[in-house]
């Protein structure tokens, strides 16, 4: 039976004994980290005045709702407890409970990848059509999208019309033969135009492979990098950042590899890092950055996969020589689930995460409607630390194309090759709604609910199979079947110094009850809908 892409990256992803990491390195886990998957320092003392007024609402649901402003909601005194103060473990008695006084991470932003392929399918719009796309997904006011986060391929991904990397050819260890002209003709104009919507959008890169010259395989596809071409590697990436910024995009950050522990079975661009390799690329390109008058100040990402590999990360974060350099860690959702994130905070509280890839399959039924599938696996990524959510390709057509596999992802939107007509997904919906409930500086605070269920499962659900063909080859990161009947939650305090909530009910219409300082609001939410609250 041929394996789909998925099936390979799960079977990839089972490489590290954290718990045997954390044994072996004599590690205490922080007292103060919370369920929230961030430090949060004590605050005696601290008060929260009560919500004035009324919350808005802004409403995405099956009805048709799509980010739509709803009724206002008022807030009233809550009952204050008989007898004796419940105790600090108590379940709460409202649906959800807001304390903005315990704090965790603060938010980057939301956003989704800029493969070749998903820069080819936008070039294809009229200049007209390609502004207005970008300047709505992009733009920062209160009716368009407010996304703010760009992922860049350090040369081809899975996602690309063909494979090429910056530097091919013969062995060119002084990057003499070095160019990003390929990403001049679309993929540098996508990024400046997106730019030109929000000018504070945080690029970051990561690569699937290295030069072919580079690696034992010689083929970009699949293979593991000679270590001597370590340091002509640092070069390169050095290079990309310098030839992007002279081009008029910065670049702020670098991962060290797309899907650090897959080789992909050789179908597509990638570079399986055993994490010594990885720990000599992380210092050679350290001291290309701190070295380069334009690059410094970019910062180096670990990881870059999936939620299982946690070990690996507080191995390395544990180690002296690369404190220097490294206190970022990118994941991925296909394998394990969000509270392995905690793990990594438990022993380095100050660790910055970011979630870096997750998509949906283009044939899904629900792939225009699955906002509440999202809501909910948002919900769980940001319950356990990370500043920003970056989605899979922006933008692809009906057949999920252009790619090197073929695989069955889809884009954030989908642009149909023949009409160029624009299709809005259901991914897309709730990645905007948390966007503009939580644009950067929002800080996530606690929210607790009285009928909590475990948040999210970031694995992709296996679906059953006749005989040995598989009915799909879905590749995402979605929650568990508990998301059918369960209420998803998350809070932040927004940079205007009020307090943001979102509700996924992926289930039938009710009402439920919100909490926070000591008021009261009653909230109607609609079915298989994500519901945003905002008050002062």
């Amino acid at each position: 039976m041929k394996k789909t892409r998925r099936e390979i990256l799960k079977a990839a992803g089972f490489g590290v004994a954290g718990a045997a990491a954390v044994s072996a390195l004599g590690l205490a886990p922080n007292a103060n980290a919370n369920a929230l998957g961030a430090t949060v320092e004590p605050r005696n003392g601290a008060f929260s005045p009560p919500p004035s007024g009324s919350a808005t609402t802004e409403v995405t649901d099956k009805y048709g709702k799509r980010l739509d402003a709803g009724a206002p909601v008022a807030w009233s005194p809550a009952a204050k407890p008989s007898g004796k103060s419940s105790t600090k473990n108590a379940a709460p008695t409202a649906d959800v409970v807001i304390d903005p006084t315990k704090t965790a991470q603060p938010i980057l932003g939301f956003g989704a990848a800029f493969t070749d392929a998903a820069c080819y399918t936008v070039s294809r719009l009229s200049d007209a059509d390609r502004s207005k796309l970008l300047t709505q997904m992009f733009g920062q006011s209160g009716d368009q999208g407010n996304l703010s986060t760009g992922r860049i391929p350090l040369g081809a991904s899975d996602y690309s019309t063909a494979c090429y990397s910056y530097d091919d050819g013969m062995a060119d260890p002084d990057m003499k033969r070095f160019s990003i002209d390929h990403d001049r003709d679309y993929i540098l104009p996508t990024l400046q135009a997106a730019a030109a919507a929000n000018p504070d959008l945080f690029y970051f890169g990561s690569p699937w492979s290295p030069p072919s010259w580079m690696k034992y395989s010689n083929s970009m596809l699949g293979g593991n990098i000679r270590p001597e071409n370590i340091p002509a590697y640092a070069l390169y990436m050095r290079k990309f950042v310098e030839g992007y910024g002279e081009a008029g995009v910065k670049v702020r950050a670098l991962t060290t590899q797309n899907e650090i522990d897959a080789d992909q079975g050789g179908r597509m661009p990638a570079c399986p890092w055993p994490e010594e390799t990885e720990e000599a690329l992380i210092i050679a390109l350290g001291k290309q950055l701190e070295s380069s008058p334009t690059a410094s100040g970019t910062k180096i990402w670990t990881l870059d996969h999936n939620y299982n590999l946690w070990g690996r990360v507080v191995d390395q974060l544990s180690k002296p020589q690369l404190k220097k350099y490294l206190n970022t860690v990118a994941w991925h959702g296909y394998v394990g689930t969000p509270d392995m994130m905690q793990n990594v905070h438990k022993y380095f509280p100050t660790a910055e995460m970011h979630w870096t890839e997750g998509g949906d399959d283009y044939k899904d039924p629900a792939y225009f409607t699955c906002w509440s599938k999202w809501g909910a696996t948002f919900a769980g990524i940001l319950a356990n630390g990370p500043q920003s959510i970056t989605t899979w390709n922006l933008a692809l057509d009906e057949r999920g194309r252009p790619n090197i596999g073929p695989f069955d992802c889809g884009g954030l939107v989908q642009v149909h090759s023949r009409t160029r007509e624009i299709a809005w997904t259901g991914l897309y919906w709730a990645l905007a709604q948390h966007a503009r409930a939580f644009k950067r500086g929002s800080v996530i605070v606690e929210s607790r609910g009285a009928h909590d269920a475990p948040a999210v499962n970031g694995a992709s659900i296996e679906l059953q199979t006749t005989h040995d063909a598989p009915t799909s080859s879905t590749m995402t990161a979605t929650p568990n079947a508990t998301v059918s009947t369960a209420l998803y939650h998350t809070a932040a305090k927004t940079p205007d110094g009020g307090i943001a909530l979102i509700l996924t009910n992926p289930g039938a219409a009710r009402e439920v009850t919100v909490e926070c300082a000591g008021a009261v609001a009653k909230v109607p939410l609609s079915e298989d809908s994500v519901t945003t609250l905002k008050w002062s």
